[in-house]
């Protein structure tokens, strides 16, 4: 249970967090948030104010509400009102089709709570007097016609049966501004002391290690609303889940407590509580459908500092890059995008991990907690790990530079009164969902979804070696080009390039980090091109490049349409077979090195210098072995091709490009 003590411990630092920031925090004990479709104003008298009642839509009626434990956790035609805000087959007494016993249930439980001598209010007796008179149905059908009509948050309306109809209140009085039970502050401490007082039952918690108010019951609706999933649960009076594990019956219980361990009131509310609040906040919801919540993955400092969170896209913080205090922003002003990507990036990098690690104390504990139901009723922890915030920085730190390779990122600019939007090929590690889409496709069921990233997730968080499985996937379909064009639509070639590009890039990630942490490779490359690397798979990558990058130059010679080259069409077949498939490509490009030599002679003659001693520096068994090539021929490619971008001829010489719009003209003519 080190997970709910820990969650427990983290609450109190996250109301004090969120009432700093005036933020919404998590919810108080004994309460939950549902959904009202009406809001009922009546006077501090108990008169009902007509005019006043108002249908909510989806985006107003989340509402705080009081709560019991039997309330919270009630189904199908169990008898478990809410305390104060309720529906109306509970609440109104001239309702012709009520249920009379949801009716004493509901005013009994209300009733008992207006008069109590331990902390009265106000609102609750103004509500108790104004449902006594029996008038709530005729008052509203009066003004609203039923079956209620509410507007979804997709804009659509959907029709709530009248029994349902969920009541919110508000009590208005002069003097007094707060007129909605769920924004009284004292109406909510009110009910807590209440419910504490009325449904104590006595026990051992055995996360604070004493004797208190225990829970017989234990929270839900923890992913979204709706999910009735639980971590804990020990309730065997139906269902009978445990049988043969514990033989508790209704008078054992009142008698001698739970036979499975106990767990405090307070505690598991706080604990539930925080753990709701942080995942709506800043966890990473995987999986999720109409039908499942999902799987959940997050990462916290129980100080309540913020922190980076291990499923997370790093390029995502760079959103809002005129925010001068978000250290994010520093990555890409401090990058040499020319030269040294790796150690740039490295530098860069422990400046944006210093800005967290300012806000963290050596002592503080930072929680990894990974969450998955297996069943709609039962969730379970599927991972979980506590480290120092050093550990845990270092350990995020290490997977983003070492498995750093140059991805394309959109790149926002912000310039006096207008937007503008360019491209950068940011080094940085590809998230989760970009490596299991990369493996996998778009299309990617939920539940393999969830299977990769809980075999990711060890790989951020304990520096464990990737599965060599899902590298292999990944390189695999960055060869094969067919495979994305036939799995997945593309509305034009430009599209399906891109897309193409982004799988190439990650693959190129997934190969270098793994050769780093692979105990039998333990191999470095450098995120700019090697040209001192010998080695026969990274110089076949460089060949194909250069067999590429000749025939698209020959087609924007002849403005012909840009299309999938020769050589990228056979790359699937030169990676099983380079030796055969290398001569094949080197008479495809023939016809267009003639006509680069007709048009641009020394552009032809730098790129046949390229390829002449690219293939000088193979070893002559490496040249004509029939041996698979491995992910390293993709590095040696990325690189090639993005140095052939990156350079132009000028005088017989390659230099650097300024700038993307440096030389305008075809690259090869000389001024």
């Amino acid at each position: 249970m080190s997970w709910m003590a820990k969650l427990y411990e983290s609450y109190d630092h996250i109301v004090r967090f969120c009432t700093e920031r005036s933020d919404v925090g998590p919810w108080p004990i004994s309460h939950f948030v549902k959904n009202a479709h009406i809001e009922i104003v009546i006077d501090n008298t108990g008169g009902y104010l007509v005019g006043r009642t108002k249908v909510l839509d989806s985006i107003n009626s989340p509402t705080l509400i009081p709560a019991t434990e039997s309330s919270v956790g009630r189904s199908g035609a169990k008898i478990a009102p809410h305390p104060l805000c309720e529906e109306i087959g509970y609440c109104a007494l001239d309702y012709p089709d009520a249920n009379r016993e949801k009716n004493k249930a509901y005013m009994e439980q209300l009733r008992g709570w207006a008069n109590s001598a331990h902390s009265p209010h106000h609102k609750i007796s103004a509500i108790y007097k104004y449902l006594s008179k029996g008038t709530l149905w005729k008052d509203l059908s009066n003004e609203h016609s039923f079956p209620l009509k509410v507007i979804k948050s997709d804009g659509s309306s959907q029709k709530i049966a009248v029994e349902k109809v969920f009541i919110r209140w508000r009590v208005e009085e002069p003097g007094n501004p707060v007129s909605g039970t769920w924004e009284d502050e004292n109406l909510i401490e009110s009910w807590m002391k209440y419910d504490h007082e009325t449904n104590y039952k006595d026990g051992f918690c055995y996360i604070e290690g004493n004797n208190c108010r225990v829970a017989l019951n234990h929270p839900r609706f923890l992913r979204r609303p709706g999910d009735v999933a639980k971590l804990v649960s020990s309730n065997d009076s139906s269902g009978f889940t445990f049988r043969g594990k514990f033989t508790d019956t209704k008078k054992s219980i009142e008698k001698a407590g739970l036979q499975s361990v106990e767990i405090g009131f307070d505690v598991t509310q706080k604990a539930h509580n925080a753990l709701r609040w942080l995942i709506s906040n800043q966890g990473t919801t995987i999986g999720a459908s109409k039908s499942s919540a999902g799987s959940v993955v997050l990462a916290w400092a129980v100080s309540g500092a913020d922190i980076p969170q291990p499923m997370d896209d790093i390029w995502d913080n760079l959103n809002d890059i005129e925010e001068t205090y978000d250290p994010m922003a520093y990555l890409v002003d401090q990058i040499d995008h020319a030269h040294d990507l790796g150690q740039s990036f490295s530098i860069a990098m422990g400046k944006y991990m210093r800005g967290y690690r300012a806000k963290l104390q050596p002592t503080d504990s930072i929680v990894i907690l990974g969450m998955d139901s297996a069943t709609p009723g039962r969730m379970a922890v599927t991972y979980y790990q506590e480290l120092f915030p050093d550990e845990y920085i270092d350990r995020i730190s290490q997977w983003h530079e070492e498995f750093a390779w140059p991805q394309c990122r959109h790149l926002k600019k912000y310039e006096e009164n207008r937007n503008s939007s360019s491209h950068i090929e940011f080094p940085c590690a590809p998230s989760p969902q970009a490596i299991w889409e990369a493996a996998y496709g778009k299309k990617i069921a939920n539940s393999l979804k969830k299977s990769t990233a809980q075999r990711i997730l060890p790989c951020i968080i304990e520096a464990k070696s990737l599965p060599h499985d899902l590298v292999n996937k990944a390189i695999d379909r960055a060869g094969n080009r067919s495979i994305k064009r036939l799995s997945e639509q593309y509305s034009n070639w430009k599209s399906e390039q891109s897309a193409w590009e982004r799988d190439l890039s990650v693959a190129c990630s997934l190969y270098k980090g793994f050769s780093k942490r692979c105990m039998d490779q333990g191999k470095e490359y450098e995120m700019s091109l090697e040209e001192n690397r010998k080695s026969r798979d990274y110089l076949y990558g460089r060949l194909l490049a250069i067999a590429e990058r000749i025939e698209e130059m020959a087609m924007i010679v002849a403005k012909e349409k840009v299309r999938t080259t020769h050589a990228s069409r056979l790359m699937q077949r030169f990676a099983d077979h380079p030796a055969s498939t290398w001569l094949t490509i080197e008479k495809g490009i023939n016809p267009y090195q003639q006509r680069l030599r007709n048009n641009i002679p020394p552009l032809e003659d730098a790129y046949r210098q390229l390829l002449d001693n690219i293939c000088a520096a193979f070893e002559y068994d490496d040249f004509t072995s029939s041996g698979k090539l491995t992910g390293e021929y993709l590095l040696g490619y990325h690189c090639q091709r993005k140095w052939l971008r990156e350079h132009k001829l000028k005088n017989g010489e390659w230099l650097m490009r300024r700038s993307d719009n440096d030389d305008l003209q075809i690259e090869g003519d000389e001024e």
